[in-house]
């Protein structure tokens, strides 16, 4: 029987640490706004009064519980059952705006007056936007050059909002860059702003905050299975992994349950050996990115390897710290998925069960041939965002 220290080992420890992996490795100048988060989250977050907003919100405005649906065409093809979590189907488009609802709260109660977040498929800011436009917030968001031409659609959305966008036009022009350059706004505006970190990366305590405003995702899961099939427990729980915040929330509950495997998909890119790649765990080694030690994808000197992927929300060179103690630890399988493979995911998808995948999701559906899940086991895959933002991508394949 496993101990209760065991059954922590898969969360944050007191200094945020996963393991070898977290912590804050931080300028100085940020230390006063990191340790007012870290003073304050667990105490705010679990408040009666922040805990009543905040599933209010998600009932009734976000549309909590989104479904879990026994997708039948593809189990028949994969001769499995296959589950799909629709965060596809949140206000907003993704599982994204969980962690935007409670990080605003979470602001608010500080006394916050502006937000800055980074984006890469846009999704985090379009649901950033959103909740700023809900509380009145300024919001400032950074996307990358790239980034902002390949997934228009979200720009004029975050615009709509009233959010002011800002290109980063450093380094591969995507997420790592966009990152950068809002971690730069916060160190230059210390008292007034708090930055809404769209992923389980970053200095603790975001790791382990953005985790848990997400860990609804798994929660749900674990009572509508047990509705549908008798149980609440499924023999595999997929999600796809740039930072990691889906398949954080997706695995949050199931941390404990060795009879559920964790199956994470990282972006192949063209493949592991072409040099454009964003397969961190295949690529990467131990080193700090962004504030915490981590697994990434870095030269023999240090220096950030560009990551590539048709998907813009998982082209970064690294991972959460709590998926790299997953990987490490062996608790978590890491797999990884091409572009092709995951473009072809996704016209498989649309065409069996009428629903068009984001991009990002696609790459979790692209492994479902490879797990070699059985007649009688349950595969829950975390969709987790709809394929809208992704149309021009997906016309350059329709013949």
């Amino acid at each position: 029987m496993e101990t209760v220290a065991e059954k922590k080992s898969y969360q944050a420890n007191s200094n945020g640490y996963y393991g070898t992996f977290g912590g804050a490795f931080i300028p100085e100048m940020l230390y006063p706004n990191v340790e007012e988060l870290r003073n304050n989250y667990l105490q705010i977050i679990a408040e009666p009064s922040f805990q009543k907003e905040y599933n209010d919100l998600l009932k009734n405005y976000v549309g909590r519980p989104t479904p879990l649906y026994r997708a039948n065409r593809l189990s028949e093809k994969y001769q499995t059952n296959i589950f799909l979590k629709r965060e596809d189907l949140c206000h907003t488009g993704a599982h994204k705006v969980n962690n935007t609802i409670g990080q605003i709260l979470l602001a608010k109660r500080l006394g916050k007056q502006r937000v800055v977040a980074e984006t890469g498929a846009g999704q985090h800011g379009v649901a950033t936007a959103t909740v700023c436009a809900l509380m009145d917030i300024e919001c400032i968001v950074y996307m990358g050059e790239l980034d902002i031409e390949r997934q228009a659609p979200n720009v004029a959305r975050m615009k709509m909002l009233g959010a002011e966008v800002r290109p980063a036009t450093c380094g591969s022009r995507t997420l790592k860059d966009a990152t950068n350059e809002a971690m730069r706004h916060w160190i230059n505006n210390p008292v007034d702003t708090h930055y809404i970190i769209g992923s389980v990366v970053g200095p603790h305590p975001y790791p382990d905050m953005v985790a848990r405003f997400q860990s609804i995702i798994s929660e749900e899961i674990k009572w509508q299975l047990k509705e549908q099939t008798g149980k609440e427990n499924p023999d595999y729980v997929i999600a796809c992994v740039g930072g990691g915040s889906n398949a954080a929330g997706a695995f949050y509950h199931y941390l404990d349950n060795p009879e559920t495997k964790l199956v994470a998909v990282e972006a192949a890119g063209q493949g592991l050996t072409s040099g454009h790649s964003a397969a961190t765990t295949a690529l990467g080694t131990p080193g700090v990115l962004h504030g915490s030690r981590t697994i990434l994808m870095q030269t023999t000197d240090g220096q950030v390897v560009e990551p590539y992927s048709i998907s813009a929300g998982l082209d970064y060179p690294g991972i959460g710290p709590q998926h790299a103690y997953l990987y490490d630890s062996g608790r978590g399988t890491f797999l990884s998925a091409t572009d092709e493979e995951a473009v072809q995911a996704a016209f498989e998808l649309t065409r069996m069960e009428g629903i068009i995948p984001a991009l990002e999701s696609s790459h979790a559906l692209a492994v479902l041939g490879r797990l070699g899940a059985g007649l009688n086991e349950t595969v829950v895959v975390n969709l987790s965002g709809r394929g809208d933002k992704d149309m021009s991508t997906y016309m350059k394949y329709i013949d």
